[in-house]
């Protein structure tokens, strides 16, 4: 059986802020974890390049990693509030051992956790994970004090990124005449995404810019694109788009003021890509990917292979067969011939340049892909339950499967952070969906109740 990891989850550490482990005295053993390991990695003085979102609590534990790593006797550079693929990006050209970033992505502040880039930009790989983790179990040493590590704050960082990114749709693509409102949830892209856009020629309202440190993805943002939504039909703007409070989600808005998943985004990459004859495999999706999404790309001849849910899982499946996009609906989304992690600002340039290149509005790319209706329902199990053996269950799976045909499927899934499955019905009449999604979860519930 392989090994599980104390700490480390499919993104990293997250939690609580003044609950273990997202503590003070944890964050210094965990930078001198990291620093004892990565010492051991690559040749002459190692350094780790240290990213932070708005959150309040960034500085406590900037400043503990800072102390841990130090002691470990590696440098480190701070880039102070980045969102989290500029760290990644950052790391490889600064070449950093590693980068670590503070955030906890699109929860709200009371949340803080750490994310770790390897030296090419990409996620950790699980013996790094495990060697940090043998290391967390031993006191905390500090090396000679000749030997301690130097701090130093890269300036530019915000510049470098801001370039990076314009540079991924190349010197000739304007978007002049687009009136775009950009919604930076309070995090980490607010200095950085409102001057990528403007930049590039469009006529740029931001919202979501004024970071308290109390504030970030709080009614804004990816996660609650309302304000974006009223936004956009105030300002009579062409579209609008959203990041989450670490920059590596993105969600979008219409002229009308539909909202636009991460499946629709990953549709119109992926129909820009096949009309400009650019071979990029095929695209990752997961289990939680929309059926509109499969039978879109379908009709594009796009091969299409669904990952379980997490962007680790969707990079993997990548990797294993070579193709460059894949994300989630949640708008995590990756171009891996582009840079090596999932990134919002990107995603966005790269929808934008679709809209652009094609001359159609974002409304008129989006409605080739046909949404279909998803009904969620999510039943409380107190401890873990097999599904594929229960057969009064996976009897009743087959029987609505094939009450809602080809266009139609079924899905159950246990969370991965809370003690409930989640009962997933979708299929071409929402009414219908609806019904047998209820009693599907209703079926689930009895059985499952009894097994506890």
């Amino acid at each position: 059986m392989k090994p599980k990891k104390k700490y480390f989850g499919t993104d990293g550490i997250r939690g609580t802020v003044g609950t273990p482990p997202i503590t003070p005295d944890f964050m210094l053993k965990l930078g001198w974890a990291a620093g004892r390991v990565f010492a051991n990695e690559g040749n002459g003085r190692n350094k780790i390049l240290i990213g932070k979102d708005t959150r309040i609590s960034g500085y406590m534990f900037e400043a503990a990693l800072e102390a841990g790593v130090t002691a470990a006797g590696v440098d480190i550079i701070l880039s102070g509030p980045m969102p989290t693929p500029a760290i990644a990006y950052l790391t490889r050209t600064l070449r950093a051992q590693a980068g670590i970033v503070i955030s906890a992505s699109h929860n709200s502040f009371e949340d803080n956790g750490i994310k770790f880039f390897s030296s090419e930009g990409t996620k950790l790989r699980d013996e790094l994970e495990f060697a940090i983790e043998k290391k967390l179990g031993n006191n905390v040493t500090t090396v000679s004090s000749g030997l301690i590590g130097k701090a130093s704050r890269v300036t530019d960082a915000a510049g470098r990124y801001i370039e990076f990114c314009k540079s991924t749709v190349g010197s000739s693509l304007k978007f002049n005449g687009l009136k775009i409102v950009v919604d930076c949830a309070h995090g980490s892209t607010y200095h950085i995404a409102p001057a990528v856009f403007e930049e590039l020629g469009a006529k740029v309202k931001a919202i979501g810019v004024s970071p308290n440190g109390l504030n970030i993805n709080e009614q804004c943002g990816s996660t609650s694109p309302q304000l974006l939504v009223e936004t956009v039909k105030a300002e009579q703007a062409d579209l609008g788009i959203a990041f989450d409070g670490d920059g590596d989600r993105v969600i979008m808005v219409d002229h009308l003021g539909n909202i636009v998943d991460g499946d629709e985004i990953l549709y119109v990459i992926a129909r820009d890509r096949r009309r400009q004859n650019i071979d990029f495999g095929g695209v990752v999706g997961t289990a939680m990917s929309n059926l509109g999404l499969e039978l879109a790309l379908d009709e594009l001849v796009v091969p299409f292979v669904r990952a379980p849910v997490g962007d680790r899982y969707v990079m993997q499946e990548m990797l294993d067969r070579g193709w460059d996009l894949g994300g989630e609906s949640s708008g995590h989304i990756i171009c891996l011939d582009i840079t090596t992690t999932g990134d919002g600002i990107i995603s966005a340039l790269q929808a934008l340049a679709a809209i652009v290149n094609c001359g159609q509005p974002l409304a008129d790319l989006t409605s080739k892909m046909r949404k279909l209706p998803q009904s969620m329902v999510n039943v409380k199990v107190a401890n873990a339950v097999d599904i594929a053996a229960n057969k009064a269950v996976q009897s009743a799976v087959t029987d609505v499967e094939s009450r809602l045909g080809k266009n139609g499927r079924v899905l159950l899934r246990p969370s991965g952070t809370e003690p409930v499955l989640r009962v997933m019905v979708e299929g071409e009449d929402l009414e219908v969906v609806n019904r047998l999604a209820r009693e599907l979860s209703e079926l689930v519930a009895t059985e499952f109740a009894s097994q506890n």
